[in-house]
C-alpha cells in the first residue's frame, strides 16, 4: 500500500447532493436519472470520450470519479487575474489516503488540439503512487498559459488538461470536506 498521506484530491461539490455516497455517471443513471439526464449533458460532442473503455480499471469513463491532485484555487486565481468574472466555487476535499489504490489512476493531460478529444493512450494512465501524485499536483504550465489567454465569454474549462485521478466506484460523502475558492 502506498503512503499517500500529506496530499489532498479535489472535486467540485454537487448541487443536488443526494444518498450518503458519490456516485460515478454510469451509476447516477440507475439511482437517480434526473442528476443523470442533467450530468451527462456534460458530454455533447464529446460522446467518443464518455463511452471510452478504461482497460486498466477494467470500466468505462463513466463508472470512474473524477479527483484532482491539482488544489483548483490558482487555476481560479489565474482566470480572475486575467479579467474573467469566477465567483467562488465549492469544491470537495478528499485525502489520498483514503482511496484503494488499486481502484485508482492518474490520468496525465494530453492535448485537444482545437478542443478536440484525442483518444487516450495507455501511456496517460499512470499508477496511483506518491512519486506520480507528487508531479502531477503542481497546476501544469501549459493550463495556466492556456487559462491565462482565454477570450472573454469562452467557456471556462478549468479541467481539461490537468492531471485528474480517476477513481473506480464510489465514495461515502463523509469522506468528503467543502472547501471555497
Amino acid at each position: 500500500m502506498p503512503d499517500l498521506e500529506g496530499f489532498t484530491l479535489y472535486h467540485r461539490a454537487g448541487r443536488d447532493v443526494r444518498g450518503d455516497r458519490l456516485l460515478p455517471l454510469n451509476a447516477l443513471r440507475e439511482t437517480w436519472p434526473d442528476v443523470y439526464a442533467r450530468e451527462v449533458r456534460k458530454y455533447e460532442g464529446r460522446e467518443a470520450l464518455r463511452d471510452s473503455v478504461l482497460p486498466d480499471l477494467a470500466c468505462g469513463w463513466g463508472d470512474v470519479l473524477f479527483l484532482s491532485p491539482v488544489d483548483p484555487g490558482p487555476l481560479l486565481d489565474v482566470l480572475r487575474a486575467a479579467g474573467h468574472a469566477a465567483a467562488p466555487v465549492r469544491f470537495w476535499t478528499l485525502p489520498a489516503a483514503a482511496l484503494d489504490p488499486e481502484h485508482a489512476r492518474v490520468l496525465l493531460p494530453r492535448p485537444w488540439p482545437g478542443g478536440v478529444f484525442q483518444p487516450h493512450s495507455p501511456d496517460d494512465l499512470q499508477p496511483f503512487t506518491r512519486d506520480v501524485l507528487a508531479g502531477a499536483c503542481v497546476p501544469p504550465a501549459a493550463t495556466l498559459a492556456r487559462l491565462r489567454a482565454l477570450p472573454p465569454g469562452a467557456p471556462l474549462l478549468l479541467w481539461a488538461d490537468v492531471p485528474q485521478v480517476l477513481y473506480r466506484g464510489s465514495l461515502p460523502l463523509s469522506l468528503l470536506r467543502e472547501v471555497r475558492r
